[in-house]
């Protein structure tokens, strides 16, 4: 069994759509957030970074989002959520997880916690501002990327789509949000018809609704 240690909306949102996508035998054990609890003295005994999410296989802990797909994925290669091993599509799949991941996503990060960028608060709405331009940069290559392909990969979904559903969520307050990049918003609307994103969504309390207004 695999226990996912998540909070809603979380980046511990892309491993539990390859969990639930997987029908995987899991459990998901929330961590409070509000509370601090990714910061108690049990917690950071599983994941001393003290972030969430964090997999446990086997009594085996296992942190990083995106590392944490990976394994799931290798873990079942008949799910084709990844390549097989000298499939071309392989090392873009690295690529483009690689991409979200250490680019859109860290971009985000800064966005959303300038306060850990600067020692002086008086350059936060000018941190916030530059970051959006960033960001805003990193969901224009990927909608180039969609615009002849139904997927990030080409015609296959992977857990980079999962991933990157994850990431437009949180990009939604941006000044640019992903919906206004016509390749993206489009792709963002299908995915809100794929089970897994519905269900998953529904059980974290995400609401779906900016997604499917896209015309």
């Amino acid at each position: 069994m695999f226990k996912l240690y998540y909070y809603p909306n979380n980046a511990s949102l892309a491993p539990h759509f390859l969990l639930h996508h997987l029908d995987a035998d899991y459990e998901l054990l929330l961590v409070d957030k509000k509370s601090n609890s990714q910061k108690s003295l049990d917690y950071l005994k599983i994941n001393p970074a003290g972030r969430i999410p964090t997999l446990v296989i086997d009594e085996q802990p296992i942190f990083e989002s995106s590392a944490i797909c990976m394994h799931i994925c290798e873990l079942h290669p008949e799910s084709n959520l990844m390549p097989p091993i000298g499939n071309p599509h392989r090392p873009l799949f690295y690529q483009w997880l690689a991409f979200l991941n250490n680019t859109l996503q860290a971009e985000l990060m800064v966005r959303y916690y300038p306060h850990r960028h600067t020692n002086d608060e008086a350059t936060i709405p000018n941190i916030v501002a530059a970051q959006d331009d960033r960001i805003s940069d990193a969901l224009s290559i990927i909608n180039d990327q969609l615009e002849h392909n139904e997927y990030l990969l080409g015609d296959t979904l992977t857990a980079c789509d999962y991933f990157l559903f994850m990431l437009a969520g949180w990009s939604l307050p941006i000044e640019k949000s992903p919906l206004t990049f016509k390749h993206l918003a489009a792709y963002l609307k299908r995915l809100c018809s794929n089970p897994t994103i519905e269900a998953v969504c529904n059980i974290e309390g995400i609401d779906l609704a900016p997604f499917k207004s896209y015309s």
